[in-house]
């Protein structure tokens, strides 16, 4: 028994208890992979157009953690939509922070330029032309997909997490990368239709978003949730048991090339760690 604890019942008093510390303002933002796009059932509490999933990313760290989420990810979103509405009653998600929050994750930078669809569908459209030989969509399209990362989506995302710091500047920032969505090369045409020789080419793109993104972190202070060694041999082309992105073509997911309900709890299981919560 503690001096304190004593010397209270010698006085009749009962010892005080410690409050409880409160619950982490945990606020999520970002893009359809922090949404779980897709992933079925829809959360109740989202706008349909965001095709917010109840098993998604931030609310599994919320569960862990037993903090107060307030989820405005939604999917499509850009770092544009971190400051302006995104669809008609869904607001801008830095409105959603505060001086009083404690943790925000997000994964954003996919959807500028049309990064993902744009280069997904081109290479796709390329790749059926050729019935899957060749790298059609390199020799189209060269440096066209990287020069726009570096060159547009790299000081978007620095600002966009620049502009979470200076709203909630007490919290703890963490955006994660994005898991593979293709392997390091032979790809799966039949599920993803993709030329075989421009499966590296998707590969590096990815990479370069990654790695600008990691280096927008790095300049804000913010952490980065480093998804490719986690995500490898995960990725769309992988078995069905084992991927954690879907394929274009025969998937389980209402969103293709968007992670699976596996793929969300593993975002999560990465960001928990990186955090060392």
């Amino acid at each position: 028994m503690s001096l304190a604890a004593g010397l209270a019942m010698t006085a009749g008093l009962a010892p005080v208890a410690q409050a409880a510390p409160p619950p982490l303002d945990y606020v999520a933002l970002g893009d359809s992979y922090s949404a779980g796009s897709g992933i079925l059932p829809l959360d109740p509490d989202a706008r349909v157009a965001c095709l917010r999933t109840t098993v998604n990313y931030p609310k599994i760290v919320a569960d862990d953690l037993g903090a107060d989420l307030t989820d405005v990810t939604c999917g499509a979103a850009q770092t544009s939509h971190l400051t302006e509405a995104q669809y008609p009653r869904v607001p801008a998600q830095l409105d959603a922070l505060s001086a009083e929050t404690d943790l925000v994750t997000l994964t954003i930078g996919g959807n500028d330029n049309s990064t993902f669809i744009g280069a997904i569908l081109a290479c796709g459209s390329a790749g059926a032309l050729t019935a899957g030989r060749g790298n059609p969509c390199e020799r189209t399209y060269g440096d066209h997909f990287t020069r726009q990362v570096t060159e547009s989506t790299y000081p978007a995302v620095r600002q966009a997490l620049q502009d979470v710091r200076d709203r909630a500047p007490g919290a703890r920032v963490a955006i994660l990368g994005y898991p593979w969505i293709v392997p390091a090369q032979d790809g799966c045409f039949a599920k993803l239709p993709i030329a075989r020789g421009d499966i590296p080419y998707l590969r590096h793109l990815q990479a370069t978003l990654n790695g600008v993104i990691e280096r927008a972190a790095h300049d804000t202070g913010a952490t980065f949730v480093d998804l490719a060694q986690r995500s490898e041999g995960r990725d769309a082309c992988a078995p069905a048991a084992e991927r954690w992105v879907e394929p274009l073509l025969f998937g389980t997911n209402v969103v293709p090339v968007h992670p699976n309900a596996r793929g969300e709890a593993a975002m999560a299981d990465a960001a928990l760690d990186t955090l060392g919560y």
